[in-house]
């Protein structure tokens, strides 16, 4: 909700030739109790000032010489700092209305004034104004926190992989289709191992000296999309001397829940090591 001193603060442009219309408007809007209202007999300066006071309200008369109000209306649109248009038109032609608000405009009020009817339009299409604001101001802070959040988290998933590799022999990464897209740590050169057999793909070329029951038993799991901690995996290394590895490793999901690969952590543990 919009407090009645937020809006009765608002800052008013009153655009019109006239100075007994201006003058009359600047009364109805003091007796109303608004504090912070400014006057132009000029058209050709409102974008200008808009751009700088960024006014919750313009008071825009339509038949003005030079530049009358539709074609400052044009003019406001230009402004993109401010996607919403707070302009209430003054008019004495019943045929300018319609046209004014499919230009843009908000609300209209009537000439000659009715001061019931125009304090009334006034006040409603503040509060509309100042919530509008309030939305924009909430959505900025979302985004900026968004944002901020997004960043924090990427920092802290930079730090987990960093002290991941510093506590295993090798930490990957692979999409949802297996592929490796992070391989780091010597393990892989040390072992010989090829990324598209340690994805699983069938028909790459075999590696002599694995136990293929357990890897078959592993890329099962995998499949299946379940994490999996501390699986053994032995083999036959150089010269017949055995080698005993532990990996663990989870499944990913993005925001929406939709699976996008796995990622883990490999150890030798061969005795003697």
């Amino acid at each position: 909700m919009i407090a009645a001193r937020e809006i009765l603060d608002a800052r008013i442009l009153i655009v019109d030739d006239q100075d007994a219309n201006v003058q009359l408007l600047r009364r109805l809007l003091g007796e109303a109790g608004y504090t912070n209202v400014a006057s132009t007999m000029k058209p050709v300066e409102v974008c200008a000032l808009h751009r700088t006071e960024r006014y919750d309200l313009i008071l825009l008369d339509l038949q003005m010489p030079a530049m009358d109000g539709f074609q400052v209306i044009e003019a406001l649109k230009t402004n993109d700092a401010d996607g919403y248009l707070p302009v209430i038109v003054l008019t004495a032609q019943p045929g300018h209305k319609l046209r004014a608000l499919a230009a843009g405009a908000k609300d209209f009020i009537s000439k000659p004034f009715d001061l019931l009817e125009a304090r009334t339009r006034i006040h409603n299409m503040l509060e509309v104004r100042l919530l509008y604001r309030k939305l924009e101001d909430h959505n900025r802070l979302l985004e900026q926190t968004v944002l901020e959040r997004t960043a924090e988290l990427r920092e802290s998933e930079a730090r987990y992989r960093s002290l991941t590799e510093l506590a295993s022999d090798w930490y990957w990464e692979q999409d949802a289709n297996g592929a490796f897209t992070k391989v780091s740590g010597p393990v892989l050169e040390m072992l010989g191992l090829r990324v598209d057999t340690l994805a699983g793909a069938h028909g790459g070329p075999q590696l002599d000296g694995w136990h293929e029951g357990q890897r078959e038993s592993l890329r099962a799991t995998i499949a299946a999309r379940q994490p999996f901690l501390d699986y053994t995996l032995t083999r036959q290394g150089a010269g017949g001397r055995p080698q005993t590895f532990r990996v663990s490793g989870e499944p990913m999901f993005d925001a929406f829940c939709h699976f996008k690969g796995y990622r883990g952590i490999g150890v030798e543990v061969t005795p003697g090591d």
